[in-house]
C-alpha cells in the first residue's frame, strides 16, 4: 500500500491550489482576530507579527510536505503551539500525512498537535473559553484525521477503477488479437488445403510433360488442358480465400463436402495419381455437413501428401462409418525412403491435426509395414436414427 502510494502521480495544478487555499482560509481568519486584537491593545504588536512570521514559515514548509510527509506535519504542529496562523498550513500538512495510513507516524504528530494546541489555548491564562478552545481543537484533529483517511480511500478507488478499466481495456486487446490469429490461422489452413492439392497436381501433370517423350500429340494437349484447367482453379480457389481474407470475415468458400469426393478422385486419376477406392459409408445423406466437409479435407490432404512424398505410387482409400458408430478414414501409400519433403514438409498433416482435433476426432499416422497409413475418425451422432434402420 505504502509503495502503490509513493508511485502516485504528483497532484496537478488545481488540486495545490486548493491545498493553499485551504490552508490560507485559517490564516484569514486568525489574521482578521490578530489585527483586531492589534487595534485595541497597539502594545502586543511584536507578539502579532512573530503570530504571522510563524504561520508564514507554515505556508513555505508546506511545499516540502509530499518529500517529508510526517517532518513537515510535525514541524508545522510545533509551529501552531505559538501560532494561531500556523494552523492552517499545520491542518493541511496533517491530512497529507493521513493520506499515507501510516499510524506510527500518524499517532506521535496527532499527540504533538494536541499538546501544542493544549499549550496555545493555556498560555496566556487559563479561562472559560480555554475549555471550550481544547474540545474545538480536538473535535477538529480529529475531523481531519477522519478526513485524510477518507480521502486516501477515495484515491485508492479512483486509482483501483482506472487500473480495472486500463486491465479490462487491456484485456479486450488481447481477445481481438487472439481472434485475429485464430481468424488467420484458419484462412491460411484453408488456404494449404485447397492450394496444396492444386499446386501438387500441377507439379504431376508438368513432370509427365517434362520427362515423358513417348506421348502422342494428342496427350500432351490432353495434359496442357488439364494443367490449364487447374491453374485456372487454383486461381479461382486462391481468389476467393484472399476476398474473404480482404473482407475480414469468416471463410465460406470452398466449401466441398463428402459427395465431391468422387470429382477429387476422378481429378487426381486424371492427373495420373493411381488412387483405389473402398467406399462402404452407410447412410451418407446423415452425415453432419460439418463433418463431410473435414472428411473432404482429410482425404485431400492425405492424396496431396501421398504424391508429395511418394509420387507414382498406389494410393488405397478406404472409407467406412454409419451413424451412432463414426466415420472412418484410411489413407495408405508404399514409403519411398529416397524422396524428400521438401519446403513445409509435415506441415499438412499438423493441420490435419488441429482441423480433426477441432471436430472432436481422432488423429494418427504410423509406417507399417512398408506403407505410410493416415487413421482418422471423425464423430457421427445417431440423432434422427433408430435401431431398425429407420430415419425418425
Amino acid at each position: 500500500m505504502h509503495d502503490r502510494m509513493e508511485s502516485r502521480p504528483s497532484p496537478d495544478q488545481w488540486g495545490i491550489t486548493l491545498r493553499y487555499v485551504c490552508a490560507l482560509l485559517p490564516m484569514l481568519f486568525y489574521g482578521a482576530a490578530i489585527g483586531a486584537n492589534v487595534s485595541r491593545h497597539p502594545d502586543r504588536l511584536p507578539v502579532a507579527l512573530v503570530d504571522v512570521g510563524l504561520g508564514v514559515i507554515g505556508l513555505v514548509l508546506m511545499g516540502w510536505r509530499r518529500r517529508w510527509p510526517w517532518q513537515i506535519a510535525l514541524a508545522t504542529a510545533l509551529l501552531s503551539a505559538f501560532s494561531s496562523m500556523a494552523n492552517g498550513p499545520a491542518y493541511v500538512a496533517y491530512v497529507s500525512l493521513c493520506t499515507h495510513r501510516r499510524w506510527r507516524q500518524i499517532i506521535p504528530v496527532a499527540a504533538v498537535s494536541w499538546m501544542g494546541l493544549v499549550a496555545f489555548s493555556t498560555l496566556p491564562a487559563i479561562t472559560e473559553a480555554t475549555d471550550v478552545s481544547i474540545v474545538t481543537g480536538t473535535v477538529v484533529l480529529g475531523g481531519l484525521t477522519v478526513f485524510g483517511l477518507y480521502f486516501r480511500g477515495r484515491q485508492d478507488l479512483a486509482a483501483s477503477r482506472q487500473e480495472a478499466a486500463m486491465l479490462a481495456e487491456h484485456q479486450q486487446l488481447q481477445r481481438i488479437e487472439q481472434a485475429k490469429l485464430a481468424e488467420r490461422l484458419k484462412i491460411a489452413q484453408e488456404m494449404h488445403d485447397v492450394l496444396a492439392h492444386r499446386i501438387s497436381l500441377l507439379s504431376m501433370l508438368a513432370g509427365g510433360l517434362a520427362y515423358r517423350k513417348d506421348l502422342t500429340a494428342e496427350q500432351t494437349r490432353e495434359a496442357a488442358l488439364a494443367i490449364q484447367e487447374n491453374a485456372h482453379q487454383s486461381l479461382n480457389e486462391l481468389r476467393t480465400v484472399l476476398g474473404t481474407l480482404r473482407r475480414g470475415g469468416a471463410v465460406q468458400a470452398p466449401q466441398p463436402n463428402l459427395s465431391h469426393l468422387d470429382a477429387l478422385f476422378d481429378e487426381v486419376r486424371a492427373a495420373g495419381q493411381q488412387v483405389e477406392v473402398e467406399d462402404t459409408i452407410g447412410d451418407r445423406d446423415l452425415l453432419p455437413t460439418q463433418s463431410g466437409r473435414h472428411a473432404y479435407r482429410i482425404v485431400q490432404e492425405a492424396l496431396t501428401n501421398a504424391r508429395k512424398h511418394a509420387p507414382g505410387s498406389r494410393v488405397m482409400v478406404e472409407l467406412a462409418g454409419r451413424p451412432g458408430h463414426g466415420l472412418r478414414i484410411r489413407v495408405s501409400n508404399p514409403v519411398l525412403f529416397a524422396t524428400t519433403a521438401g519446403p513445409g514438409g509435415r506441415l499438412g498433416l499438423v493441420g490435419l491435426a488441429e482441423r480433426i482435433e477441432m471436430a472432436s476426432g481422432t488423429f494418427r499416422h504410423v509406417v507399417q509395414d512398408g506403407r505410410f497409413v493416415l487413421d482418422a475418425t471423425l464423430p457421427w451422432e445417431a440423432s434422427h436414427y433408430d435401431a431398425t434402420g429407420d430415419r425418425g
